[in-house]
């Protein structure tokens, strides 16, 4: 045991994190329109939250076709630059680090993110019963299903790799710590990774060395251009919804682990099912991986306190990171050394919309604990 808490402080690599509380990526979709532009009401809400150690960013875009959902923001050009940087520099000055999560969605997307054409893939599978949400600019929006998308060939490969590499750059100039690859959750690098969605017979495809190969050229790409030491890794290994249900994911996630770490980045993430039936992780895998990968690790999936500094004094994690209840509490880090009550979430107000259900939740009031003489 190791004796790890919550509220110590540690460090990512060369970065001091004031804690080992990670706010985890939520996408929120409050940018400003037209061109997903980050703006001050999102630099409040990450101000807000950031007695964390460290924030991972909602999702963002590494290009324009790398969009799947309305509202969210891009990295990529110099107005999305511009809109980062009073949001970074927020978080710093409450103590914060900040990492920018990177993602494209892949197949997870819809004609209407790609000027009328289809969504690209490792191969020409629809994901089933999965669905996009899509809102008009007064914030009216719907979810739709997904459609068929077109296989990437090998220069839709190169580009959306050197697409990731020029985006990280960007996120550097807007003032992040580092920047995250999402490789979890259904989006374009787990379908190369899974073998129900890649049916490639190329380079990229059937064996598991093929299959985390784009995965790695990635890392490779965006390492070249900012440094490992400011690259963190997302994978969700047991997480099978968008239709990702593929029997030899883990084993494949494992040897992906390997390699990650002899490229010596900052971090791998795990994104754990927080739903109630959810799979519960095997203790097995968790031993496996930090014998793969000895660098710091993430985990995320509805953690108690409790939770939180069991996986850490076991040692198969070294930060922590909750999601929702960072939403409807901005003071989490607070609330949880104090053993304060969470306030509830509102669930209708997490996509779109304004300030409510984003920056209006309060911290809690001490006052009702004082006791009147």
């Amino acid at each position: 045991m190791n004796h790890k808490t919550l509220f110590e402080k540690t460090h990512l690599k060369n970065i001091t994190l004031q804690n080992r509380i990670v706010m985890a990526p939520m996408t929120r979709a409050r940018t400003s329109q037209p061109g997903n532009v980050p703006n001050d009401m999102m630099a409040t809400y990450y101000k807000q939250r950031a007695t964390a150690g460290l924030i991972i960013s909602e999702a963002t875009q590494i290009s324009d076709d790398s969009q799947g959902y309305s509202f969210t923001p891009g990295v990529y050009t110099d107005e999305h630059v511009k809109g980062w940087q009073p949001v970074t520099s927020a978080a710093h000055k409450e103590g914060a680090a900040i990492f920018c999560q990177l993602w494209h969605v892949g197949r997870v997307s819809h004609p209407t993110f790609q000027k009328g054409g289809l969504p690209i893939a490792p191969s020409a599978l629809a994901p089933v019963e999965t669905k996009v949400w899509i809102s008009d600019e007064e914030g009216n929006g719907k979810m739709v299903d997904c459609i068929q998308p077109r296989a990437m060939t090998q220069d839709d490969i190169d580009r959306v790799i050197q697409d990731f590499a020029y985006s990280a750059k960007r996120a550097i100039e807007a003032g992040f710590d580092g920047i995250e690859i999402h490789g979890g959750n259904g989006y374009l690098i787990d379908q190369f990774l899974r073998t129900n969605s890649n049916h490639r017979t190329d380079k990229y495809g059937d064996t598991r060395e093929n299959r985390i190969r784009f995965l790695l050229e990635v890392v490779d790409a965006v390492s070249k251009e900012i440094g490992s030491d400011k690259v963190g890794v997302r994978l969700a290994p047991f997480i099978t919804f968008k239709d990702m249900d593929c029997p030899d994911i883990v084993p494949t996630i494992l040897d992906a682990s390997r390699e990650l770490q002899s490229r010596n980045i900052a971090y791998l993430h795990l994104s754990e099912a927080d739903w109630d039936d959810a799979p519960v992780i095997p203790e097995n895998f968790r031993i496996e991986l930090r014998k793969l990968f000895s660098n710091t690790i993430i985990v995320a999936g509805s953690y108690t306190q409790e939770r939180a500094n069991e996986i850490l004094n076991k040692g198969y994690a070294d930060l922590v990171a909750f999601g929702r209840p960072f939403v409807s509490n901005p003071d989490l880090v607070s609330r949880l050394k104090n053993n304060y009550e969470l306030a509830a979430l509102d669930g209708n107000t997490l996509f779109g919309g304004n300030a409510k259900g984003y920056i209006d939740y309060p911290v809690y009031n001490t006052k009702v604990l004082e006791v009147e003489v």
